[in-house]
């Protein structure tokens, strides 16, 4: 899910800036530029650090600014399809939940809490299972797998990424307490 990885890209320091400290402008246009972009690998990157120039810049005719290569350290997040997420209920809707998983949002589909039918409580902020009476509610702990992720580039929060709880070791942390409970009981 976390990765370090060392980049070498490109930032554009515009003519208005040239006469200031180099390290400090490089080190602020890339946060500015990368931090909280998704690249092309479906990597959000999540933090910019140890940021240096490489060599020297280079300027373009007609443009007046300084392309500047740069290397840094950048912490990313990557999830993956299959991916076992723990994260915390953000929203409930008449259709799911929203979990939060590091930095982005993942949808749990009502018909993909738990095999029990379940019915919406808007004004509540919960999920109550017809048969089971379990509750899923704003702030509950739960584990899931990631079963779908499509990125959305320009804004990475909108990124839709599907959750599913239907599979045993997957849930709510108290119903798989309860689970374990249940089990220990009937092997003695």
């Amino acid at each position: 899910m976390y990765l370090l990885a060392q980049r070498e890209k490109v930032v554009r320091i515009p003519p208005h800036r040239l006469g200031e400290d180099l390290d400090t402008v490089v080190n602020e246009l890339a946060r500015e530029s990368y931090e909280g972009r998704i690249e092309g690998n479906d990597s959000l990157t999540v933090m910019v650090k140890n940021i240096e120039p490489v060599g020297e810049g280079r300027i373009v005719h007609g443009d007046g600014a300084v392309y500047q290569t740069v290397r840094f350290d950048t912490l990313l997040f990557r999830p993956m399809v299959n991916e076992v997420v723990e994260g915390r209920v953000c929203e409930v809707l008449k259709f799911g939940a929203f979990v939060r998983f590091g930095p982005l949002d993942g949808l749990l589909h009502i018909s993909q809490v738990m095999d029990d039918r379940m019915d919406a409580d808007e004004a509540n902020q919960r999920l109550i299972g017809k048969d089971s009476k379990r509750e899923l509610k704003v702030g509950d702990q739960v584990r899931a797998r990631i079963v779908t992720l499509s990125f959305n580039e320009r804004n990475p929060r909108e990124s839709k990424i599907g959750l599913t709880m239907r599979q045993p070791g997957l849930g709510k942390k108290e119903w798989l307490a309860e689970d374990r409970a249940k089990k220990g009981g009937q092997e003695k």
